[in-house]
């Protein structure tokens, strides 16, 4: 098998776009076959090379690695449209040579009134074919005289029959097809004749893509068969809606692969999430790993319906993920974060050797990455009390448990959290409070919050000399607020 995915560069990978790649990807690693990424950057008004860029770092952070394309290379080099003009020119060429096609001299502006005329009148604004009766003679004449032409294929009679492996076998009169333009009137290709080309050439078999392209499917056919060619296997995805029904789009928050990056989903979690829009293992398994993924994935089990996006169950499965991962997978993951929170540098190895013993500790706390920079901020810089936690840290009882918590820390022998958990439980029985009650100034005095990782075992971490520090800061702050 022979797939691939040819996003257009004109913004960011979408991840409809990148369930599409997952799909042809988990085929051709299941069939032991070549995934080959194609950029469709003909539309030169809207591809950018930034968009480019970002779609290759999407797919390689995804883990979507391709066997022929852009930055790996291939014999059907090269991968982009804009460098492979030339060989629709030459297949165009040929169909007007057959007689499959045909030059249109119709303006752009003669063609927009006939479309709204027809559209007034209650007639389909489809292309009404005037220039199909011109001869080829007089065509050509006129071509000569440097009159400008669009190339429009000639859509024969009967109908085109897709057998498509989701959806079945779905058949569209020909009638219905307008005489598509195949070269526009500056000689560039148009979107069905450049993919047409692309997949013949590059010997794709399985045309694997979402069902908003299954209008174009009958127009390709054709024009395989045209170019005498037998048309690759076709199998069209179910959308991706919202819970409203509707198409996936901003308006239903993130939609861009990008984003999920940057708020700290694991491409592993994103990956497993993907692949369940629209298709199942069985009826049960919903956590797989990739090579469960490969050995399990079939078109056949491929459903036709829309798939819903569902953001809860994709934080909890990123959480499934996170606990999943060791102390040093974890504390190298989330480096990036702290830099980005400006908590330390991306190659600072004190600040990752601390994470090794944090990552523990917080693990089961969060569901993306982002939401272990507040968790943890008070090891790497002094914290500042939240309001709501400020008044634990005045009152009486309050400022005794942190003077006594003080002299306990300096007279304690060893600074481990088994150690430390055992002094202030003796510490709150003997002054008479409840130990849940005891720990909520310490705990606020040190890191700032009423919620923190595990207390003893962060007071471990952060060193007697931190604890003693922010205890003797924070009794006399919340002197100061008392006076």
């Amino acid at each position: 098998m022979r797939l691939r995915f040819a996003p257009s560069p004109t913004g960011y990978l979408h991840v409809g776009g990148a369930r599409t790649a997952l799909f042809n990807w988990l085929l051709a690693r299941r069939s032991g076959g070549s995934f080959i990424l194609r950029i469709e950057d003909t539309d030169l008004s809207r591809s950018t090379e930034e968009a480019i860029e970002a779609i290759i770092r999407d797919m390689r952070w995804l883990g979507l690695d391709w066997d022929e394309g852009p930055e790996v290379g291939g014999e059907h080099w090269p991968y982009r449209q804009t460098g492979r003009v030339n060989l629709y020119r030459r297949a165009a060429e040929e169909l007007l040579r057959e007689g499959s096609a045909y030059r249109c001299f119709c303006l752009p502006e003669e063609l927009a009134e006939r479309r709204e005329r027809a559209v007034k009148e209650g007639r389909s604004p489809m292309y009404d074919r005037r220039c199909r009766s011109i001869s080829p003679e007089e065509s050509l004449a006129m071509a000569r005289e440097g009159k400008p032409f669009a190339l429009r294929f000639a859509v024969p009679e009967g109908e085109t029959v897709v057998r498509d492996l989701v959806r079945g076998e779905i058949r569209f009169r020909n009638e219905e097809i307008e005489d598509f333009v195949l070269l526009r009137n500056d000689g560039s290709p148009t979107y069905n004749l450049a993919v047409v080309v692309d997949d013949l050439d590059m010997r794709i078999t399985h045309v694997v893509r979402g069902d908003d392209h299954l209008p174009n499917t009958p127009k390709q056919i054709l024009l395989y068969r045209a170019l005498g060619e037998e048309e690759p296997a076709f199998a069209h995805l179910p959308m991706i809606v919202g819970r409203d029904g509707k198409p996936l789009s901003k308006r239903h928050g993130d939609v861009a692969v990008g984003s999920f990056q940057e708020r700290g989903f694991l491409p592993d979690a994103m990956v497993n999430f993907l692949a369940l829009l629209g298709w199942s293992l069985d009826d049960s398994t919903t956590i797989m790993d990739r090579d469960t993924l490969v050995a399990g994935f079939s078109l056949e089990r491929v459903s036709s319906k829309p798939a819903v996006w569902d953001d809860e169950k994709l934080l909890w499965m990123n959480s499934q993920y996170v606990m999943a991962m060791d102390a040093e997978e974890l504390a190298h993951a989330l480096m990036p974060f702290l830099a980005r929170a400006g908590l330390a540098e991306g190659d600072d190895t004190e600040a990752l050797e601390k994470m090794r013993r944090i990552a523990p500790l917080i693990r089961e706390r969060i569901k993306v990455l982002a939401d272990a920079v507040p968790l943890v901020a008070f090891f790497f810089r002094e914290p500042e009390a939240e309001e709501e936690a400020r008044e634990l840290l005045v009152g009486e009882e309050n400022r005794a448990v942190l003077r006594e918590t003080g002299k306990r820390l300096l007279e304690l022998e060893g600074f481990d959290a088994a150690a430390l958990e055992s002094a202030l439980r003796a510490m709150a029985e003997e002054m008479g409070v409840k130990p849940r009650k005891a720990f909520q100034p310490v705990r606020v005095a040190l890191t700032g919050s009423k919620v923190s990782p595990p207390l003893f075992e962060s007071m471990e971490i952060l060193g007697r000399e931190t604890c003693l520090r922010r205890i003797a800061r924070s009794l006399e702050e919340g002197g100061m607020e008392k006076g």
